[in-house]
């Protein structure tokens, strides 16, 4: 997964990221906005996780969304 795709396309795709973690507020993904290390952090925080469970969510997290592309205009 491209990070850089992802947080110029944060609006569009936190939309994915609220769905695999309902907890996180809009307040707190726009705060992220499209930076992996922030919803790292803000996984662990949320659910009281450590980082490598944090980390593999968001592993398989990218695994599942692998297929982020560029817009195309």
């Amino acid at each position: 997964m491209n990070w850089d795709i992802v947080q110029g396309n944060w609006k569009q795709f936190k939309g994915k990221v609220k769905a695999q973690w309902g907890k996180l507020t809009d307040d707190q993904l726009d705060v992220i906005d499209g930076k992996r290390i922030e919803l790292l952090g803000r996984i662990q925080e949320t659910y009281g996780i450590g980082k490598d469970e944090a980390e593999q969510q968001l592993a398989q997290f990218e695994k599942l969304n692998d297929d982020v592309r560029p817009p195309t205009n």
